[in-house]
């Protein structure tokens, strides 16, 4: 995505935040999170030897469209877990990626591993949503927020037990991330500029990230090759979606990316 269509997208998320804010103000929200179960840490997972995975749970994307017609989000997510996926990722932006908080709460009460909210989270009432619908990490993308946002962003995530998965795509940002304590980095490998997609990108900027920070390689990851490319380089945890959504087996693609990351991390 380039930063125009960046920024495109995250006007689109704010026009609907506007119409779910008024349909149900914080306070519902607010409420709903104190009866909600207490979240799941993924970190031990993503820390254990081998190589971790988020599934993610994507209907489509701005760079190629509609992936899948997936009609049981819930089904598709319990094939990913029983595949070992560490968590599932649920993709809730409707206009361009085709997804819903309904997709997301239909994962969480599907699956006992924890999930994603995989958006462009700019505003408060985005994450008492995520924790509302029962999410357990929260994605927060640096090139969509200044500095201030995002350090306060991290910290109510934190604050609401949502782990946040803080994602970059230039030296700049993973040195932005790291200010803000982030332990949980994700280098997406899209070029924002071109939507082109190079695994050289986490490559390139994976020894930034410090030893104790989880590091996960993101976009790109289209066969088990492409995930032993990215665990030989550091990674921790992939995350992938369209080569799961677009294979006639996903929890058996789901443990072949997952075994392609064997005997790499002790």
């Amino acid at each position: 995505m380039t930063v125009g269509v960046l920024d495109d997208i995250i006007a689109g998320v704010r026009e609907d935040l506007a119409v779910r804010e008024a349909a149900t103000p914080l306070e519902v929200l607010q409420a709903r999170v104190a009866s909600v179960p207490a979240s799941l840490d993924p970190m031990a997972a993503f820390r254990a030897p081998g190589l971790a995975m988020i599934a993610e749970v994507k209907r489509a994307s701005p760079s190629k469209g509609a992936l899948a017609d997936i009609v049981d989000p819930a089904a598709l997510a319990s094939s990913y877990a029983a595949g070992g996926a560490s968590a599932i990722s649920v993709l809730t932006e409707k206009r361009r990626f085709g997804g819903s908080l309904d997709d997301l709460i239909a994962v969480r009460a599907a699956v006992d591993v924890p999930v994603l909210r995989k958006d462009f989270i700019v505003t408060d009432y985005q994450l008492w949503e995520a924790r509302a619908a029962g999410a357990d990490l929260a994605l927060l993308i640096v090139a969509g927020l200044d500095d201030p946002t995002l350090a306060h962003l991290h910290a109510l995530a934190l604050e609401l037990g949502l782990t946040p998965l803080v994602e970059v795509h230039t030296a700049d940002e993973v040195r932005r991330a790291l200010a803000v304590g982030a332990s949980l980095v994700g280098v997406n490998n899209r070029n924002l500029q071109n939507l082109q997609v190079d695994l050289a990108q986490f490559e390139s900027l994976v020894g930034l990230i410090p030893d104790g920070v989880v590091r996960v390689a993101e976009s790109g990851i289209l066969s088990p090759a492409d995930a032993r490319r990215v665990a030989e380089a550091g990674a921790d945890v992939i995350l992938v979606g369209e080569a799961l959504v677009r294979h006639g087996d996903p929890q058996r693609a789901v443990a072949d990316f997952i075994a392609a990351g064997e005997g790499l991390r002790a």
